[in-house]
C-alpha cells in the first residue's frame, strides 16, 4: 500500500526470456537467470528449514538420550521413555482440560505454520519489468508510488487524496475526490491502465478504480 510519496527501492537481477517477454538472456544462460529470478521475487525458506531440522533434532536426541541412560541402568534425566510412551497413550487422563487444550492449540499453530511455509508459494511483493539487457526487479511500493502519482494528476487532486494498492494480480486506485469538483473516473482509470501498459510489469495487474462517496473539503 503506498501514496505518492512512499520511497523504496529498485533491485535488479537477471532473468529467464520466458518470465519477462522481450529479454535476452545473461550470464550462465536463461536456467541460471530463473533461478535468480525467483530468489529475487520469492521468500527464502531456509530459516524455515533451519528451524524444522533443529526440533527435529533435539527431539530424536533427547529420545535417544534417555534411551541410552535407560540401557546403561541410569536414573532417566528428566522422564523416562516407557513413562513417557504410556502417559502418551493415557491421554487425557491426568492432564488439566486447561493444559491440554493450550497444548493442542500451540502444536496446532506450529504445524500449521511449517504446512503454509511448505505450501505456499512464498511471492514478495514485487513485478518485473522488461528490459533488453537485465531483468529489472521492482518493489509494488515503487509502482504503487508512480501510479499515485499519474493518478493524482489526472484526478487533479492533492496527494493525500489518492491511494494505490498494488498486488500481484491487480491494481486498485482509491482517490477521494473534493467537494463540488467534478471527477471523472473513467479518465483517471485509463490514465493509470496507459501507464502501467507503458511500465509493462509481469505479472500483468488488472486495473480498477475506486472513488470515495464522501469528497474531501477544499483548501
Amino acid at each position: 500500500m503506498s501514496q505518492d510519496t512512499q520511497n523504496a527501492g529498485i533491485d535488479s537481477a537477471g532473468h529467464d526470456t520466458d518470465a519477462v517477454p522481450g529479454s535476452a538472456p545473461l550470464g550462465s544462460g536463461a536456467a541460471g537467470m530463473g533461478r535468480i529470478v525467483k530468489r529475487e521475487t520469492h521468500t527464502s525458506r531456509a530459516v524455515v528449514s533451519v528451524i524444522a531440522a533443529g526440533l527435529v533434532m533435539a527431539l530424536f536426541g533427547y529420545a535417544l538420550l534417555e534411551t541410552g541412560v535407560r540401557a546403561i541402568g541410569q536414573p532417566p534425566w528428566l522422564v523416562d521413555p516407557q513413562t513417557a510412551a504410556e502417559r502418551v497413550v493415557a491421554l487425557p487422563a491426568g492432564i488439566p482440560p486447561l493444559l491440554l487444550g493450550v497444548t493442542g492449540a500451540v502444536i496446532a499453530m506450529a504445524g500449521l505454520f511449517f504446512f503454509l511455509n511448505a505450501v505456499l508459494p512464498g511471492r514478495r511483493a514485487r513485478h518485473l519489468l522488461p528490459d533488453r539487457r537485465a531483468a529489472v526487479v521492482v518493489d509494488d511500493e515503487v509502482i504503487a508510488a508512480a501510479l499515485a502519482r499519474r493518478a493524482r494528476l489526472a484526478a487533479n487532486v492533492a496527494k493525500e487524496q489518492v491511494m494505490v494498492v498494488v498486488s500481484r494480480n491487480r491494481i486498485t486506485v482509491n482517490v477521494r475526490p473534493t467537494s463540488g469538483v467534478p471527477l471523472r473516473p473513467d479518465a483517471v482509470l485509463e490514465a493509470v491502465r496507459r501507464e502501467v501498459e507503458e511500465m509493462g510489469p509481469w505479472p500483468m495487474p488488472e486495473v480498477r478504480i475506486q472513488v470515495a462517496t464522501a469528497g474531501v473539503v477544499g483548501a
